[in-house]
């Protein structure tokens, strides 16, 4: 808001709610007054979850920025063999830390639904967890390139899995196959983890087409 002034419209939402407009009142030094009014829906949510393994904290607020920008409701953190065990006891994992990323993505996405966050440590926990998930109408793992782009999601939605940056061990990408995951790729360059989510997550956005209605 630097720079505003009385009688200035700006855009602002309910977190969790409508957004709309607030007519700036009066502004100084103790505070800023809006006369607000809430008219519109958020933007629809993307009908993919984000299953990510965790990984370095820069990476992470990169990724949670990101995927919240794109629409993502759903993030899942996960443990595989490699990821680093000091990783979990990062305090961008804390809950104030997190709504923080995810506040930044909601700003440039003008949206307001946060994304629900959870973590699994264990993969064997998590890959038998994916037939069960809410959005488990199609699970999709990032494999070598040479797999195809990733399809529009059916009704039931999707669930994305990307590994840590070393790769899924073989035990663990067959764990993933056989609780249903289909390989996806991101075209035949290798990618850093927070470019394959985007590049990903913005091919499946593509393929969605408009909200009906």
């Amino acid at each position: 808001m630097l720079g505003a002034r009385p009688g200035d419209v700006l855009v602002v939402g309910e977190l969790d709610g409508r957004l709309g407009t607030g007519t700036v009142r009066a502004i100084d030094a103790a505070g800023l007054e809006l006369q607000v009014v809430l008219q519109r829906d958020p933007p629809p949510p993307l009908p993919v979850a984000l299953a990510l393994a965790l990984p370095r904290p820069p990476t992470l607020r990169k990724v949670l920025q990101q995927a919240t920008a794109l629409g993502v409701k759903q993030l899942l953190l996960f443990g595989s063999a490699r990821v680093e065990k000091s990783f979990w006891q990062s305090s961008l994992l804390r809950p104030g830390a997190l709504d923080e990323q995810l506040r930044l993505g909601l700003e440039q996405a003008r949206d307001t639904v946060r994304p629900h966050v959870t973590c699994e440590r264990s993969f064997a926990r998590f890959a038998d967890a994916l037939p069960e998930r809410p959005r488990a109408g199609a699970a999709l793992w990032l494999a070598e390139a040479g797999a195809p782009p990733p399809p529009a999601p059916g009704a039931s939605g999707a669930v994305l899995v990307l590994g840590p940056e070393g790769g899924l061990l073989p035990a663990e990408v067959e764990r993933l196959r056989a609780a249903g995951a289909q390989p996806v790729g991101a075209g035949a360059r290798p990618l850093r983890v927070e470019t394959a989510a985007v590049a990903l997550l913005g091919a499946i956005a593509a393929r969605c087409g408009p909200p009906a209605g």
